[in-house]
């Protein structure tokens, strides 16, 4: 049975693709969640301007990614934490710190969840995180920890 996606469906396909579905899977789970419709002519009309919207977004917040990736580049964000006489700190780092400080710092909001911290930061000094801005846009936040 063809389906128009009407919603991006893990393992399936995305929003405004037509794909090939067992006739139990589009009846019990896909047509009366609201996932997606029956493929029909005017369906394949709506298929099309529903992709053609998914392009212009997705350029969109590519170019907004690279952006905001050359935007943190530029800058050295500063944090403070509570530290010991040898720069070695009363905790860690968190993402929500980094978030916090690049917001104060240069203007650029992040959510949390696409900071990376490979190896938790619990000593003074500089540092480097990764940002995961769009699907294979990464950036890097280069941190400079200072003790309070």
């Amino acid at each position: 049975m063809k389906v128009l996606l009407r919603k991006d469906v893990n393992g399936l396909g995305r929003r405004g693709d037509i794909v090939t579905v067992s006739s139990g899977h589009a009846r019990n789970l896909l047509l009366p969640g609201g996932l997606a419709i029956l493929a029909t002519d005017g369906a394949v009309t709506q298929a099309n301007s529903m992709r053609r919207a998914r392009d212009l977004r997705e350029a969109a917040d590519r170019d907004s990614a690279f952006a905001v990736s050359a935007e943190l580049a530029k800058h050295t964000v500063t944090v403070k934490a509570k530290a010991g006489a040898e720069g070695r700190l009363f905790g860690s780092v968190t993402a929500n710190d980094i978030v916090a400080a690049v917001k104060d710092q240069t203007s650029v909001v992040l959510d949390r969840k696409v900071i990376n911290i490979e190896t938790p930061i619990r000593t003074t000094g500089a540092h480097q995180v990764s940002v995961a801005l769009f699907d294979g846009i990464t950036g890097v936040v280069n941190l400079s920890v200072v003790a309070q």
